[in-house]
């Protein structure tokens, strides 16, 4: 009687285990992911600023402040990142802000405006994975390839 409970309890012990060392690896391979996704977007924007001769391309390396050399590059001012103080309506125009200026980068690279929408298919629930890997490669496009 005494070994099979030790029997069971070992099991799940080690069950236990396993489990949270999944739980472990899976969310370090997600940080992995989320920087190599970062760095990649961040090369990406300060590519195409520096081909736009923005005067400053490192703030694609700062959050908020890439957002806004996004908007200076689409010919709005810098100042419009500030909706993101406002909850919900302001992001949502914010998303429609960087949408447009996005999709006038693309049009200054020579490629697709149309590109550009990917960027909001990232905030749709249903589609998010997939517009976010399509705007990822049609960043790349954007950046490095020469029409």
């Amino acid at each position: 009687m005494v070994y099979t409970e030790f029997i069971t309890n070992w099991q799940e012990a080690v069950a236990g285990g396993a489990a949270s060392a999944a739980v472990v690896t899976l969310g370090f391979i997600a940080i992995l992911l989320g920087i190599a996704i970062y760095v990649y977007h961040a090369l990406a924007w300060m590519t195409i600023a520096k081909r736009l001769k923005h005067k400053y391309p490192w703030l694609a390396w700062i959050p908020f402040a890439s957002s806004a050399m996004r908007l200076q590059l689409g010919k709005f001012h810098w100042a419009w990142i500030f909706l993101v103080l406002i909850p919900i309506l302001g992001w949502i125009a914010l998303i429609v802000l960087i949408t447009i200026a996005t999709w006038r980068i693309f049009e200054k690279r020579k490629h697709s405006g149309w590109l550009s929408l990917a960027f909001t298919a990232m905030f749709l629930p249903r589609i998010s994975g997939i517009g976010t890997i399509v705007y990822l490669i049609a960043l790349g496009s954007v950046a490095w390839r020469k029409k």
